[in-house]
């Protein structure tokens, strides 16, 4: 069939116009990505005989495909692996795809989604929405300023910058803004692009000397979201390019949105002019989600998964949400842990808190002894003699202000967590007193030998 998929992608390269796809080309090309997932062993050999081989994709367009399964135990299993799906369809069609999970009864047998030509794509993903982001206090502000820009694009907080670790929501939020753009202005060009992919397309733009016109699609975008932009540190060529780009765009009120997993000031390998203009919007960050945030991502999940609300015991939810809330995909993982390991070893019928033990003994995924920052507080507390209250709280009384810069120090050191999230760590400080006191601590170890021996002992209760 490669003579086929040939003509396809002549005949859409050719006639730029959508074009419906014919079941054979369907699965044909299902067939390919199933072979491919067998033979490198990316899914164990005996999920795969159960779940994957009696599947069927039954349509494609330019941003994803739907993939159709009989049961809901198939489409428990294949949706806990969208991504690998959607990796592995992109890596065959050349482009960003998506991919959904539909039982038979959920599709119409007699609709076809066309798929669009290469000329615009949008990379968007269509299931990240605002009404599918749960909001909290930890995502509050950025998902208002989100909305905003979506509401008007170009008119409030150009650009729009959203930093926070990974796995808090941050790509959520622009596909959101982009499908929101894309709903209620219709006429209006939306482009999502990862920082790595900008450099892949520089790079060989240049090779093809085809520069210009690349130059020249992203111009004509009306909202440009850009993720991870932290990975264009270093890449010169690729930082000039995308100045010129961020000015046009700017003055001709067009909307900008870039994530980060750090606060703009605090990327190294930036030119300062890029910094700038990234600052001259407005820059908001997301943080870990709290406890009742988390229990209702989970329900979220659940139900975007076509799983009923009473298959897990709440005591399980609470657990989870607990226990593997420092960011959202390990709340998603830990579900989908132990939902697979119910449906392998599970005997009763609800996941109780007994079976979700189960299902993580041994493994190293929950994060409980792992070394976050309230680990540092606690042993730096402890080692001083202070409450955590007192570390944090505004007190400048010497020794609890020593203790808190090793605490601010040791938190920057460790988890290279940004400026701006230590100071939220620490009663809510700015990012330049957080930034002032690693380095005062980094230029007293070079001389105070009695504060080295003290962060060496406090360092050895991390592991």
């Amino acid at each position: 069939m490669e003579n086929s998929d040939s003509f396809v992608k002549m005949y859409l390269q050719f006639s730029g116009v959508y074009m419906s796809l014919s079941q054979v080309y369907l699965d044909d090309l299902w067939s390919k990505c199933l072979n491919h997932i067998k033979t490198n062993n990316l899914i164990e050999s005996i999920v795969f005989n159960q779940y994957f081989e009696d599947t069927f994709l039954t349509s494609l367009n330019d941003t994803k495909a739907n993939v159709v399964v009989k049961t809901k135990l198939h489409k428990v299993i294949l949706t806990q692996n969208e991504t690998l799906i959607s990796e592995v369809l992109s890596k065959f069609l050349n482009k960003n795809i998506g991919c959904s999970i539909f039982l038979e009864n959920e599709v119409d047998s007699n609709s076809t989604t066309p798929i669009i030509s290469d000329q615009y794509s949008t990379n968007l993903i269509p299931h990240y929405t605002f009404d599918s982001f749960i909001e909290g206090s930890s995502n509050k502000e950025s998902r208002s300023a989100a909305i905003a820009c979506a509401y008007m694009p170009g008119k409030f907080y150009n650009p729009l910058f959203i930093y926070g670790n990974s796995g808090l929501g941050k790509t959520h939020l622009l596909n959101a803004i982009g499908n929101y753009v894309l709903t209620h202005y219709p006429d209006k060009k939306v482009h999502y692009t990862t920082s790595t992919d900008f450099v892949s397309k520089v790079v060989s733009s240049i090779k093809n000397n085809t520069i210009e016109d690349f130059k020249r699609d992203l111009l004509n975008v009306d909202v440009l979201l850009m993720d991870d932009v932290q990975f264009l540190a270093g890449k010169e060529k690729s930082h000039e390019i995308f100045f010129h780009i961020f000015n046009d765009l700017v003055n001709h009120k067009k909307q900008i949105v870039i994530t980060s997993d750090r606060h703009p000031h605090e990327i190294k390998g930036l030119e300062d002019r890029l910094i700038s203009r990234f600052s001259s919007g407005l820059s908001v960050g997301v943080d870990s989600p709290e406890f009742e945030t988390a229990v209702a991502i989970l329900k979220s999940k659940m139900e975007h998964q076509s799983l009923e609300p009473d298959l897990v015991d709440d005591e399980v939810i609470n657990y989870i949400a607990r226990d593997f809330s420092s960011d959202i995909r390990k709340l998603e993982g830990a579900l989908n842990r132990i939902i697979f390991y119910s449906i392998n070893f599970g005997q009763n019928r609800q996941i109780d808190l007994k079976t979700a033990v189960s299902a993580f003994k041994g493994q190293s995924y929950n994060d409980k002894n792992e070394l976050n920052a309230n680990k540092i507080k606690r042993i730096v507390s402890d080692y001083y003699g202070l409450t955590r209250q007192q570390l944090v709280s505004k007190s400048r009384t010497k020794n609890i202000s020593n203790a808190r810069h090793i605490a601010m120090y040791l938190c920057r050191k460790h988890l290279d967590l940004p400026f701006t999230k230590i100071g939220d760590e620490f009663g809510n400080r700015d990012h330049s007193t957080v930034m002032s006191s690693c380095e005062k601590i980094d230029k007293l170890l070079k001389v105070d030998f009695t504060l080295s021996s003290a962060i060496t002992d406090i360092e050895k209760q991390f592991k």
